[in-house]
């Protein structure tokens, strides 16, 4: 008796299945559109397989049909199951057992090259994202770009079209007049009916689903088509918007490349399934379940000093003067005059961790006219009470938008002439004229806080703040070094939340105390693991910019589920010289200049000279705000990508936002578990993980 595979894909608006035997031939295929049951219950308790009426009830029903029409009797006659797509959940399971779950790039990868094994290039389009696929051959791995949470660049634009003009969805490609010279925007597709009304009653239907064809093919390549830049060859077309053919016409136009539509497009994601089921098969009992796993989550004595003093700094109520400052204001500065500080990030940062009060403050900030464009931090302090302020400094880099804020703040809490902006250069490592000029501007703040809060600094105490800021840089450093050459030590989960180089403890004693205990203790867990696992017995990722703030069950996911441990995070990079306190304006002017979040080519540099050193294999960048964070907009991004790839260490880029839960992409799983996957093909030869020694 042959032995079959199968494969399934659920996506956000069709159903896909194909059934498979052990020499790769396809038996049987289904697509077909998905909707809610009528019950209006998503789960039914018993039996809900037989009875069908919930929505998984349904799914399990029409998995036993496609299997009867193929002549099997049950999911017992199938060797192996592997599932992929947005509509896989945790319950999924309980009614059609599956031995695997896939995410859809690679499934989709998989089901191209079973029908073209040199296939370079792949794009697929479905009804809830697009997905762009190109061969690295430098990194020998695929590189993959993800739509983001708009729908105009999928199945759902064209959707929307057809509805409105009530022709349906598979006539398209033959009304279409291609030689149409009509635009309009496919900017959003459910705005897209205001674009066709314009249209509608002036001019021929053909032109009409021509120029929507030919929008839907340029917001496609608007969303993917960066990863194509510089490909020259055939481009493997799937998905569901494959079967308009109009739509292909122009990709090819729009490309300049030959675009080929297998026969079995519609169900590629399935197709590929199918095919892992058949690979993964062959190496059940092979692969090692614990390889790749984090360390487990330990309770750290460094962990518990540095939470005493950040309630002590925000939530204490002394009687020396309440300086509010921004995150590259140097705390030597303030510590050594003997202010408290509030950083007025980390403090919409500890308060995203109450999504309640977050959403009571992103309303009132609505009120005031502060949109989503604005910064979700920085809608969180116009949208909070706020302890009033002594006096404020900020710097005007690298966030413009959050100084305009902090001005605007400045001015509702009646202190702006007790506002003071360090004026720092978007670039100037090393250049001694940008030096003069911080050091001065350091010089002036100090001046003004003098004059204000009725305080004199003490010369002494600014050198000895530079003496305590040189040992917890020490620290830091040896730190960093254990963990550059070391397993896995920590859960970067937890580590990114030390944030070191964006603490207000610089230049105070209870940073050298953090930060030598934290030396100690990793200095103790690895001596624990000894030889148990080598560097390179698991992947070593670098997490750019920051995490979301209001929960760390994406890190777990990357660490955890995917078992790609973080061994290293940005925040905690120690980058400048140590400083002089004979000469501290100058010396913390360098620091400023060299902390890596100010000058974008120094941050990349930093980032690529350690890539080595540390042997990261992969970066992952939290991208907050969606590029309209000056910390990681397309332009760094773009340079990032490109320095990375001549170290053939691949960047994958996560949409996101640090505090606003509400506009976070549902495909971000999706694209974790595709990028380990390709790190797994290319350390272990297969996607699954690591085989048993």
């Amino acid at each position: 008796m042959e032995k079959l595979y199968l494969g399934i894909d659920i996506g956000s608006t069709t159903f896909k299945a194909v059934l498979m035997n052990e020499r790769g031939k396809v038996r049987q295929t289904l697509y077909q559109r998905t909707r809610p049951v009528d019950t209006g219950r998503v789960r039914c308790a018993g039996v809900c397989a037989k009875c069908g009426a919930c929505n998984f009830g349904q799914l399990r029903q029409t998995v036993d049909k496609f299997l009867l029409d193929a002549g099997v009797t049950g999911l017992d006659q199938i060797e192996c199951t592997v599932v992929t797509g947005s509509q896989i959940v945790e319950d999924t399971a309980d009614f059609v057992p599956y031995d695997f779950r896939v995410s859809e790039v690679t499934a989709h990868v998989a089901g191209a090259r079973h029908y073209y094994p040199s296939c370079k290039a792949i794009l697929d389009v479905g009804g809830q994202d697009s997905k762009a696929m190109v061969f690295n051959d430098s990194m020998k791995m695929w590189n993959y770009k993800m739509s983001g949470i708009c729908a105009a660049g999928t199945g759902a634009f064209l959707d929307s079209v057809a509805a409105k003009l009530n022709v349906p969805i598979e006539e398209m490609a033959d009304r279409a007049n291609y030689d149409s010279n009509l635009e309009f925007s496919s900017v959003c597709a459910v705005l897209s009916a205001t674009s066709i009304n314009k249209f509608k009653n002036r001019f021929p239907l053909g032109d009409i689903i021509g120029g929507a064809c030919r929008a839907q093919a340029r917001t496609i390549m608007s969303g993917v088509g960066e990863l194509f830049l510089g490909y020259r060859g055939d481009i493997v077309f799937q998905g569901g918007v494959a079967y308009n053919r109009a739509v292909a016409y122009y990709l090819k136009e729009i490309t300049g490349n030959n675009i080929i539509i297998p026969e079995f497009h519609g169900v590629m994601g399935a197709l590929g399934a199918a095919c892992l089921a058949l690979q993964f098969s062959t190496l059940k009992g092979k692969l090692d379940p614990e390889a790749g796993l984090p360390p487990p989550t330990r309770h750290l004595e460094s962990v518990d000093l540095r939470a005493k003093a950040t309630r002590k700094d925000f939530l204490g109520h002394g009687r020396e003067p309440l300086v509010w400052r921004n995150l590259f204001f140097p705390t030597e500065v303030l510590n050594a005059l003997g202010v408290r500080s509030l950083t007025l990030e980390t403090y919409a940062a500890l308060f995203a961790r109450s999504q309640h009060k977050v959403k009571k403050a992103f309303d009132k900030a609505a009120c005031k006219g502060f949109s989503g464009e604005t910064c979700s931090f920085l809608r969180v302090l116009e949208g909070v009470q706020l302890p009033s302020p002594a006096f404020g400094v900020s710097t005007s880099q690298p966030c413009q938008q959050g100084e305009r804020i902090f001005r605007d703040l400045a001015r509702t809490y009646h202190f702006e002439d007790k506002f003071f902006s360090l004026q720092t250069p978007a670039v100037g490592t090393g250049n001694d004229i940008s030096v003069e000029h911080l050091a001065e501007e350091l010089e002036r703040a100090v001046s003004l806080l003098e004059k204000a809060l009725g305080l004199k600094m003490d010369p002494r105490r600014l050198s000895e703040a530079c003496v305590h800021s040189n040992e917890a840089r020490h620290y830091s450093l040896l730190c960093n070094e254990l963990r550059y050459t070391s397993p896995p030590l920590i859960r970067g989960g937890q580590a990114i939340y030390f944030a070191s180089i964006f603490s207000q403890l610089w230049g105070r004693p209870e940073l050298v105390e953090i930060q030598k205990k934290l030396y100690e203790e990793l200095k103790a867990i690895r001596e624990e693991i000894g030889d148990s696992v080598k560097i390179e017995d698991t992947h070593r990722l670098l997490w750019l910019h920051l995490p979301p703030f209001y929960d760390s069950s994406l890190l777990d996911y990357v660490e955890v589920r995917c078992k790609a441990p973080i061994v290293f995070e940005e925040v905690n990079f120690v980058g400048w010289s140590p400083l002089d306190p004979t000469d501290p304006y100058r010396s913390l002017a360098r620091k400023i200049l060299t902390v890596g979040f100010m000058d974008p080519a120094l941050r990349v540099q930093s980032i690529v000279e350690n890539t080595p050193k540390v042997q990261f294999n992969g970066c992952i960048l939290y991208n907050h705000g969606f590029g309209r964070c000056s910390m990681a907009d397309s332009s760094f991004i773009k340079h990032l990508r490109e320095e990375l790839n001549k170290a053939a260490v691949p960047l994958l880029v996560l949409d996101g936002d640090c505090v606003d839960t509400t506009i976070d992409p549902c495909s971000t799983e999706t694209k974790i578990s595709a990028y380990v996957e390709a790190l797994n093909e290319q350390k272990y030869g297969n996607i699954f993980g690591r085989l048993k020694d």
